[in-house]
């Protein structure tokens, strides 16, 4: 059900996140942070196809495709910041 999926990838945005904070390095906390994000992607996939199967009114699929890319903004500045800080080898 599209349900369960929204669940899982949802779900898993924050587990990822959650993760990160005890990363043992810079790497590992990109690594989290870019699955997260990833996760992120196939929640606004899944958000999409409630929204066009008609199980989300267009009112709040708005709100939540708005909210949806403030935190997508914040992941991908996150990711960014952290590379722009790594020492080159």
């Amino acid at each position: 059900m599209l349900t369960n999926q929204l669940l899982r990838s949802g779900t898993s945005i924050g587990a990822n996140l959650h993760e990160a904070q005890y990363a043992q390095g810079a790497k590992d906390f990109i690594s989290k942070f870019e699955i997260a994000l990833k996760e992120f992607y196939e929640t606004e996939y899944w958000l999409e196809l409630l929204f066009e199967t008609g199980y989300i009114p267009d009112e709040q699929y708005k709100k939540l495709i708005s909210n949806c890319g403030t935190i997508r903004r914040m992941l991908i500045s996150s990711i960014n910041t952290v590379k722009s800080k790594q020492k080159p080898k």
